[in-house]
């Protein structure tokens, strides 16, 4: 028994010796691999890890002159604070009317963009429209603001356009009830063909001998799309749908502020231009923190939750 009882409580130290051994014979098959790792690894502990110290002063009273380590504690004062203001639930709501509305029709659009150029024959052509596709995602958002400035403006032809057809003006830059479709809007245009990598990416892992053999028992092309093509990039889509669930409450501040105005104030006041304008403008530094930290930890439970979701429908998701 005694034997026994030694070679159990030796188990776990022979599985995390032998895990080490593995990984150092993997490191000398493929230094390079390991070595290209490092670069990445460095930014991750540099700008995402170190930084998360940064959190303390979320309970403080954080003054730069004094330091986190010197600055007078608070607690939980700054959320109390947060909550207790009349405007908290506006800059909720605004945020997750503006994300959820991005998650139903930003997200599936590369989807169906990617399934689209799937079905181009032409291998020039293809390359040519995802070429054309990628641009505006290296177009800079204050070139996009500009642009929307200018075709939907008084003086442009969007305008002037609408108001023929119409009878009657339309506001798109001032109107509240406009404001979130020009902003979802934008980023249609901007990220949708950047986003199709990644699935036209998992497109070219499907065989193609199960298409023939769909041809053969007389699928047509709407039947090959349904039946094929999208259960082959099921997985794929399900984790950028977890991933996408952990930015549900972050909307941009350098996108509302440029699209923001006195009109349509009531809608574009989101969690992060009131971490932007507070934090930043008005140096409320602990404030601000302490409202970031909330976000973050909402985000970790929508990731968790949605990941085991995605387990208990059968897919792998993220871990």
């Amino acid at each position: 028994m005694a034997k026994a009882k030694t070679a159990n409580t030796a188990l776990p130290g022979r599985k995390q010796y032998g895990y080490w051994k593995k990984l150092s014979l993997d490191f000398m098959k493929n230094p390079w691999l390991y070595l290209m790792l490092i670069p990445g690894l460095v930014y991750f502990l540099v700008f995402k890890y170190l930084p998360m110290w940064g959190i303390i002063i979320g309970f403080e009273d954080y003054s730069p002159f004094l330091g986190p380590f010197k600055s007078a504690w608070k607690g939980l004062y700054w959320f109390q604070r947060f909550f207790s203001t009349s405007k908290w639930v506006t800059y909720l709501t605004n945020t997750l009317i503006l994300s959820f509305m991005s998650i139903i029709f930003t997200f599936p659009a590369p989807i169906i963009l990617a399934l689209m150029l799937n079905e181009i024959r032409s291998i020039r052509y293809k390359k040519v429209t995802q070429t054309l596709l990628y641009m505006p995602h290296f177009i800079s958002i204050v070139i996009v603001v500009s642009i929307t400035y200018v075709i939907f403006g008084t003086d442009g032809i969007i305008y002037k356009l609408t108001t023929q057809m119409l009878g009657r003006s339309i506001d798109y830059l001032g109107d509240p009830g406009v404001f979130r479709w020009m902003i979802v809007g934008q980023n249609i245009w901007k990220e949708t063909g950047w986003g199709t990598i990644i699935f036209l990416a998992a497109l070219t892992n499907v065989d193609t001998q199960l298409y023939e053999a769909a041809m053969i028992d007389g699928a047509n092309r709407a039947q090959r799309l349904w039946h094929i093509t999208l259960p082959a990039i099921r997985s794929t889509i399900v984790l950028m749908l977890v991933l996408r669930m952990g930015s549900v409450l972050d909307t941009g501040y350098e996108h509302l502020i440029l699209m923001s105005n006195a009109l349509n104030r009531s809608v574009s006041q989101t969690l992060d231009v009131f971490v932007y304008e507070n934090g930043i403008k008005n140096g409320q530094l602990s404030y601000t923190t302490a409202v970031g930290l909330m976000k973050s930890l909402v985000s970790v439970v929508l990731v968790v939750s949605s990941n085991k979701i995605a387990h208990a429908l059968g897919e792998e998701g993220l871990y």
